[in-house]
């Protein structure tokens, strides 16, 4: 071996991830960790609960004005799936709470800034694209069960929809469609997005791991996306400004499940 091989660094590769056995208990101790994380830093949470509460108040407003503001209902459903990317700054926060490390905005949001040259930026385009095909599939039901009807307002949509078979149809496939591609993405993004803010992974592990993650604890995993939809539709009745607390404490939350999924790589 000459002197100019001997100089070059190997990498070293890097570990395989460690899935964990988790129980209810788990998830119950997340969720109080992640309200104790949000009690810590509440400007933090504010801060990015605020934002996404902006933003689901910016899509309402849009809607009235172009006089179609049933459509809020298909993209409130849809909306939440973007939920995770929005919370790295939240993961970012748990992080250093448990580290002990300060809480500094630059910092933090310096995190954010520096995924988009990172595997979490590809991701990002994974979520929308899922949401887009959430909205699309909402178009198509309609065309297929309502003709393209047009709706004065929410009102009148939920009163078709609710009283009348073809619009009894949409909710049912609608509703089942719903339900499959937003479980597609909490097996895709739950684990893998604070896999891939903690981790040097590619992204194609990362969403193998985090369907292993829910499949190897089916029961509570389903548990945890059901506290996630439940808080998540009870935020969103008063105009999304539940958003404003919800949001934190579950990406606070999120974290902590993570790491108790996930073993802790090697020292």
């Amino acid at each position: 071996m000459t002197a100019s091989e001997e100089s070059v660094a190997v990498a070293p590769r890097p570990q395989p991830v460690k899935i964990n056995t988790i129980s209810f208990a788990d998830v119950r101790a997340a969720l109080a960790q992640g309200w104790s994380d949000f009690v810590k830093a509440p400007l933090v949470g504010l801060f990015f609960g605020g934002i996404y509460a902006a933003g689901g108040i910016a899509i309402l407003l849009l809607l009235n004005v172009y006089h179609e503001p049933w459509w809020i209902i298909p993209i409130a459903v849809g909306f939440p799936l973007i939920g995770p990317f929005v919370a790295v700054g939240l993961y970012e926060t748990s992080r250093r709470l448990a580290a002990g490390e300060p809480l500094h905005w630059g910092e933090i949001l310096t995190v954010i800034l520096a995924q988009r040259k990172r595997q979490v930026g590809w991701m990002a385009f994974v979520v929308l694209f899922i949401f887009w095909m959430w909205l699309y599939e909402v178009r198509m039901l309609l065309a297929i069960f309502l003709g393209f009807k047009s709706f004065s307002s929410i009102g009148a949509f939920l009163n078709v929809v609710t009283t009348t078979p073809e619009g009894i149809g949409f909710l049912i496939v609608g509703t089942g469609v719903g339900a499959f591609i937003s479980f597609v993405l909490f097996c895709t993004t739950v684990v893998a997005i604070p896999l891939l803010l903690e981790r040097e992974i590619d992204l194609i592990t990362a969403i193998i791991m985090s369907f292993k993650a829910v499949f190897q604890n089916l029961a509570p995993m389903i548990g945890w996306g059901i506290v996630i939809v439940a808080l998540t539709f009870a935020a969103l009745l008063p105009a999304f400004l539940g958003l404003l607390v919800v949001l934190p404490v579950l990406g606070h939350a999120t974290w902590h499940l993570y790491r108790k999924v996930v073993a802790p790589e090697a020292a």
